[in-house]
């Protein structure tokens, strides 16, 4: 059984540090290594599940906008569920169920695609 929560956090790290796709080096040839990468805290996912979990949340935002936006704020941006619900100016038991929905939508695409994630063998 995979923990979709973990698996979203790993995917949000991963979205994160690479918002564009576009791994161009910030530096010039032979410049490469006196600036260090950036800092790493969360754990990522590998590229080919970052792919397969991106293509999910895709789906979530064509039929859910609203969990699409929450799935982004908490796991892209880092946002607390509770600022969220301040922010939308309704409870925190509202935001809890929003997400349980995002979660179990985004869980039962990669249950109905029956893809082995690279996390789930950790």
């Amino acid at each position: 059984m995979r923990d979709i929560y973990n698996t979203l956090n790993a995917w949000g790290a991963w979205s994160a540090n690479d918002p564009i796709g576009v791994k161009w080096s910030p530096i010039a040839a032979g410049f490469k290594g006196l600036i260090p990468n950036n800092n790493k805290s969360r754990q990522q996912c590998s590229d080919d599940d970052g792919i397969i979990i991106d293509s999910c949340v895709a789906k979530l935002k064509k039929i859910k906008p609203k969990e699409y936006e929450l799935i982004v704020a908490h796991f892209i941006l880092g946002i607390s569920l509770r600022a969220i619900a301040r922010k939308r100016k309704c409870s925190d038991g509202t935001v809890r169920k929003e997400m349980q929905l995002a979660l179990g939508f985004v869980d039962g695409l990669l249950c109905v695609l029956n893809v082995n994630l690279d996390m789930d063998i950790l």
